[in-house]
């Protein structure tokens, strides 16, 4: 299927009271035609705390251009061998022992929101808008894993981390939100005959948008801000400020089991955000809005925290409450996509820039915002609909 050819330079290192193997691996894999570079270094603790494998790389990273790395050599032969080296990436499903810590839950959940955005570097290189998705959801999983465990990770670190995340969140966005729109809303209105050639003038616009938001997207995964990011957000994660905090009652939080804060958490979000769809009319569009973002976080937490909840009955009630929560994100999301999409026309036909047929583009996409005022009623039926299913469906993590 694949072959892997790589020279390897292996060294011993004692770090306090750890020993590790430091690995050099130089080559290539191939698969059929296809071949690429393996230039890697791999850091194995053979004996003594993991945290010394955090302070070997942050040397590394000292002296040294690297970067973080997603998926190690075998994934990568296998996509190759498929055809698939630039495809997108979804998430792996996350397993916590019943058992485990909240530092160490953290750290489990984290690297793996880490690894589901760095794993779709190669998909936003080529250009896959699939890609950029995967990225923004990726990044955007590790920002409320952070907010769920917020009490754990105080301190400027912390910080610093969130805001580079965010910057990340924030180039990806304008090639996603041109490719929602085209895809979602512009290839369904092409057909209505009153405005096709308009449509088509439109669809235009956005694909150059679309084309400008993917290249600065690229521009981003491409930089040294970026491969400085991952390694970063990885140390971090791993061995932080936050995990080497003496007081006792920041130990006794990170020893604490992570089934008890699982269950405080859940319950204290869902509570919150059942009161708030209540009165979901009374909400304006910037509410609205963060109604979504929780709703979205609370959905992930569910995710997160699946493993820990693992007898059949809390299965079955994690799966009701996933669905319940997919079917009220959906609706508030098209709430806000209609929201976005009025700005839009907004700037399409006030743009500074005198565009070629700009009058014909506004009047597109006018029309397109006006279709959508029509399913703001069905959405916050929708919206409350699902949030009384919230209110009144089983607690799975209620033992």
């Amino acid at each position: 299927m694949f072959e892997t050819v790589v020279e390897r330079a292996a060294f011993p290192i004692r770090s306090g009271e750890a020993d590790l193997e430091l690995a050099i691996d130089r080559g290539h894999i191939k698969a059929r035609e296809h071949r690429e570079p393996v230039s890697e270094i791999e850091i194995e603790l053979k004996h003594g705390d993991r945290r010394a494998i955090a302070a070997i790389a942050e040397r590394l990273a000292q002296s040294a251009p690297v970067a973080y790395a997603a998926r190690c050599k075998p994934e990568r032969g296998y996509a190759l061998s498929a055809g698939q080296a630039a495809k997108a990436v979804c998430r792996s499903a996350i397993d916590l022992d019943p058992e485990v810590s909240t530092a160490a839950a953290f750290q489990t959940i984290a690297l793996s929101c880490l690894d589901h955005a760095a794993a779709n570097e190669r998909a936003v290189r080529e250009g896959d808008t699939e890609g950029v998705h995967q990225m923004r959801v990726g990044l955007r999983r590790l920002r409320a894993a952070i907010s769920i465990f917020k009490e754990l990770l105080p301190g400027p670190e912390t910080e610093a981390v969130k805001s580079e995340l965010k910057w990340l969140t924030e180039q990806l966005g304008p090639a996603r939100d041109f490719d929602v729109l085209l895809e979602q809303r512009v290839n369904e209105e092409r057909r209505i005959p009153p405005i096709g050639n308009e449509i088509d003038l439109l669809e235009d616009d956005l694909q150059a948008r679309r084309d400008a938001g993917l290249q600065k997207a690229k521009a981003a995964v491409d930089s040294d801000r970026y491969r400085a990011l991952g390694l970063r957000t990885a140390l971090w994660v791993t061995n932080g400020e936050w995990s080497k905090s003496a007081e006792p009652l920041t130990i006794a939080d990170r020893e604490r089991r992570a089934v008890e804060l699982a269950a405080e958490i859940l319950d204290k979000r869902s509570k919150k955000i059942s009161k708030k769809v209540e009165d979901i009319e009374a909400l304006d569009a910037r509410q609205r809005h963060k109604l979504r973002i929780a709703v979205k976080k609370l959905r992930y937490a569910c995710e997160f925290f699946a493993g820990l909840f693992d007898r059949r009955k809390q299965i079955r009630g994690h799966k009701r409450l996933s669905s319940i929560l997919k079917t009220l994100q959906g609706s508030l999301g098209t709430l806000n996509d209609i929201e976005v999409h009025k700005r839009l026309a907004v700037m399409i036909a006030h743009s500074r820039k005198r565009a070629r047929k700009q009058a014909e583009k506004a009047l597109a996409m006018g029309f397109i915002a006006g279709q959508e005022q029509r399913e703001i009623a069905s959405c916050i039926a929708a919206a409350e609909k699902a949030g009384g299913q919230l209110s009144n469906s089983a607690k799975f993590w209620k033992r």
